[in-house]
């Protein structure tokens, strides 16, 4: 059997929209299905409780976050596998069923699926793991673009699989879709309850890759909305991981560090560190010549600037403690 795990936030549509798209039809595999709820506070429970009576429904008592959410999800589940799950995905039970199947199957602990847009546009779903989280660069908006078209003019193989077609071996799995053998959980570990929210699936991917190979199967494929909740909870815009100016930017910025440091260790958290800091005069210098040049039109503003250097801040402040790698919980909102 499949263990299912949704872990909601005052996101009750998105999970009724995504129980509607489970249950539209009837898949060939029974599973169960967990929805774990950080404190909403809200009527997320009465609304999916009487519209899906047969859903598994999970307290947490606090905003935990997605790694603390879906492990209590994992220690209360029974099935072979389990199932991450986003709120914001529109799955259907035979593209569950099927990536299932194949699975257990194989001799890999882990897979996803090929993720799309509303649109169709495929979205990156697997990842290939750079030394020293490397690709964690190319956010920067000055020095990433340096050294993305550097990269390119090297030929460095991209970081991730733009667009999966078929079976694609990768390094880590994004985690709106995250299908794990229970024995390779038993193996590797939860996910590190450090982490509150972003960076925490390709860190426990480094872990469970060792009890096995991780794979996409890409031509099974599901409509991921991506940010919709943690967009609106942080009040912020955008997608993936090239907002590093308000709230929601530096909860990607301080957990990208803290997965630096848990994956590659003290030596490589200290030189990305360098690295972020020194952007800060490289944003200021291409801020102020853009606006010069361009105007309105310039990519960047000052109110951007302002808000890396508050968000670099903050991480610097926070060094010492990730560098003892104690536990500690790295949350933002």
């Amino acid at each position: 059997m499949l263990s299912i795990i949704i872990v909601n936030y005052r996101s009750a549509a998105l999970v009724l929209d995504c129980l509607h798209a489970l249950y539209a039809a009837p898949g060939d595999h029974p599973f169960e299905l967990f929805v774990v709820d950080n404190a909403s506070g809200d009527d997320s429970e009465r609304l999916v409780m009487s519209a899906f009576p047969q859903v598994k429904w999970i307290q947490m008592g606090y905003n935990s976050g997605f790694g603390r959410a879906n492990n209590e999800g994992i220690r209360q589940s029974s099935g072979e596998a389990v199932l991450l799950l986003n709120s914001d995905t529109l799955p259907d039970a035979g593209t569950v069923g099927a990536c299932y199947r194949r699975l257990m199957s194989s001799g890999h602990a882990g897979a996803g699926i090929q993720l799309l847009n509303r649109d169709g546009t495929p979205q990156i779903s697997g990842n290939y793991i750079m030394k020293g989280g490397l690709n964690y660069l190319l956010p920067l908006p000055y020095l990433g673009n340096f050294i993305k078209n550097a990269g390119e003019l090297a030929k460095v193989k991209k970081p991730h699989v733009p667009n999966a077609t078929d079976t694609v071996e990768v390094d880590w799995i994004n985690g709106a879709f995250l299908m794990v053998k229970k024995d390779a959980i038993h193996q590797a570990g939860l996910l590190d309850e450090d982490f509150f929210l972003y960076a925490e699936e390709p860190e426990w991917c480094s872990r469970l890759k060792k009890a096995g190979g991780l794979c996409i199967f890409g031509d099974l494929r599901m409509v991921h909305l991506q940010g919709e909740t943690a967009n609106q909870e942080f009040g912020s815009t955008g997608k993936g991981y090239y907002n590093l100016y308000d709230r929601k930017g530096l909860q990607i910025m301080l957990s990208t560090f803290v997965r630096i440091r848990k994956e590659f260790g003290t030596g490589w958290f200290l030189v990305m560190l360098f690295m972020y800091i020194l952007e800060i005069p490289v944003f200021l210098i291409g801020v102020s010549v853009s606006r010069l040049l361009r105007g309105g039109r310039s990519r960047y503003s000052f109110t951007q600037f302002g808000g890396y250097c508050k968000n670099i801040g903050f991480v610097v402040g926070k060094s010492l403690t990730i560098i003892r790698n104690k536990p500690y919980f790295y949350k933002v909102l």
